[in-house]
């Protein structure tokens, strides 16, 4: 197709607009292209930091798929805390955005409240929760034991630390809650209206109005927590080393210790793109499935 012509102002302005954003385009070149050209290169070799690369074809992503049983061991537990904390974030994220979309007086102030954690340091964070989950002077086995029943050892105990961690993913569930939350008020009131009116019941309008056109918000947000929940890093370094016995050894914790604690530069280069592609194919999956279940404004018509 043949562009068609420019006059000398409307050439003027595209000049301008590519200077204007040049800045962002080189930064994105400089930090974010060439590294990861880069990096495909590296998962090739084998490279400790100081020698220089050796070329060794799929090698590495031959070893991390048929011969290392802590790639899986890794990858299965990033699952697991995928399949837990998604759930129970959407629950309580969902629900207390239910609770806040409602106007009176102090509604803004629990908002902000429930929102801030959310934005905390994971440092501080990881600090205050390796207090809460100290079995023996920790405030939650405290809690438990008015109820008579004596707490376990959380982090110290291989069958707990993966659902502590859990436990403490749902500390930030207030960032998935204001985006919920202007969700829920963006959606035209005139649906609720139109349902009272034709005699539906609050879990009618539930069903068929509210959860039929959150399902786009619902679609990112679960798109986002996949991505988020597979690059699980900080808690886990923090609080436990992937210990004890492995239990907590999330995926990119493993690919970290391979990159600073081994020096495996190569190795640890090729298991991020195995996350890439393992990222990737969960996501699509999840946006080829939308067609299904995300419903839009004008799909509320005739429901």
């Amino acid at each position: 197709m043949k562009r068609t012509k420019l006059s000398r102002m409307a050439r003027r302005e595209e000049i301008e607009g590519w200077l204007l954003i040049s800045p962002w385009l080189i930064g994105i070149c400089i930090f974010l292209v060439v590294p990861m050209i880069l990096s495909i290169y590296v998962s090739f070799t084998k490279y400790d930091y100081v020698s220089p690369p050796e070329f060794i074809g799929l090698d590495n992503y031959v070893r991390a798929l048929t011969a290392d049983p802590k790639f899986w061991i890794s990858l299965k537990i990033t699952f697991l805390f995928t399949l837990m904390s998604l759930p129970l974030n959407f629950l309580l994220s969902f629900g207390v955005a239910l609770l806040l979309n409602f106007r009176g007086a102090g509604l803004k102030i629990f908002r902000t409240i429930f929102y801030l954690p959310s934005i905390l340091p994971p440092v501080a964070v990881s600090i205050l929760w390796l207090w809460i989950f100290n079995p023996k002077y920790g405030m939650l086995n405290q809690i438990i034991g008015w109820f008579g029943i004596k707490g376990p050892g959380w982090l110290f105990d291989p069958k707990w630390a993966l659902f502590a961690l859990v436990v403490m993913s749902m500390w930030g569930f207030g960032q998935g809650m204001i985006v919920y939350l202007a969700g829920l008020q963006n959606i035209n009131t005139e649906y609720y209206d139109a349902a009272k009116v034709d005699g539906a019941g609050p879990f009618r309008i539930f069903t068929k109005i509210t959860i039929p056109l959150m399902s786009p918000v619902i679609f990112f947000n679960i798109v986002m927590g996949i991505i988020g929940s597979f690059q699980v890093f900080a808690q886990a370094f923090i609080m436990t080393g992937g210990g004890p016995v492995n239990s907590t050894l999330f995926y990119m914790l493993y690919l970290y210790q391979n990159s600073f604690k081994f020096y495996k530069a190569g190795y640890a280069s090729a298991l991020g793109w195995l996350l890439f592609v393992i990222i990737a194919f969960f996501s699509l999956l999840v946006v080829r499935s939308s067609s299904a279940w995300v419903y839009y404004e004008g799909d509320i018509k005739g429901r």
